[in-house]
């Protein structure tokens, strides 16, 4: 279970997901990405499925990195629970993703390879999501 070592506070406020993401938007380690194309609160349990589903296919070629870490509590009071009393303990840690966020990145691999490993992700996803491939730049033209 994917979840931070220390946090400054135990809870958080829910917050707003509005707007595209301005940081995490662009490919920063591999030649393909998979990026997010909704928004939502992708779950550790999640993010560990896409990673398992990707790594399967993959097997021991190509390197992968995982771009997008849980790091929000999420608070649930307990069932039959009359209102009041506080706020609930902390039960599930999440990544808030915006549309635009790359969310894995593979090196090493032919493109269909790639393309089929995130598609194989994807399903494990709770948004839509899409292939980017990184723009070469080549010298002299």
């Amino acid at each position: 279970m994917l979840q931070p070592k220390k946090t400054k506070w135990r809870k958080q406020q829910k917050g707003r997901r509005k707007g595209n993401a301005t940081s995490g938007n662009r490919l920063a380690f591999g030649d393909f990405g998979l990026m997010a194309l909704d928004r939502c609160w992708m779950t550790d349990r999640q993010i560990e499925a896409g990673r398992v589903a990707i790594i399967r296919f993959v097997k021991k070629s190509g390197k992968l990195w995982v771009r997008i870490f849980p790091d929000k509590p999420i608070t649930k009071k307990p069932l039959e629970t009359r209102m009041g009393k506080g706020k609930g303990n902390p039960e599930v840690w999440v990544a808030v993703i915006k549309p635009g966020r790359i969310l894995f990145e593979l090196e090493g691999l032919p493109g269909e390879m790639a393309k089929e490993a995130f598609r194989l992700a994807s399903h494990k996803l709770p948004i839509p999501t899409r292939v980017v491939l990184r723009e070469r730049q080549y010298v002299g033209q």
